[in-house]
């Protein structure tokens, strides 16, 4: 079994992505968006944010320095 986890430096790169990208998708049709959609679709952009964080968080061997 091959078992990969990504270590630390790739896990800080994905989450600074993951970070950049949230904030974009919230800017463009979430909360920041200033319309009435940006209540449903901010909500649904918060859970796959936080789903998409724990598996980063969760998947990521912390005391390996590699990408």
């Amino acid at each position: 079994m091959d078992n990969r986890n990504s270590g630390c430096l790739s896990g800080l790169l994905k989450l600074f992505f993951l970070d950049k990208i949230y904030g974009w998708f919230q800017r463009r049709f979430g909360y920041g968006s200033g319309s009435c959609m940006g209540c449903g679709c901010g909500t649904i952009f918060l859970l796959i944010f936080i789903w998409i964080f724990l598996s980063i968080i969760f998947g990521t061997d912390w005391f390996r320095f590699s990408f």
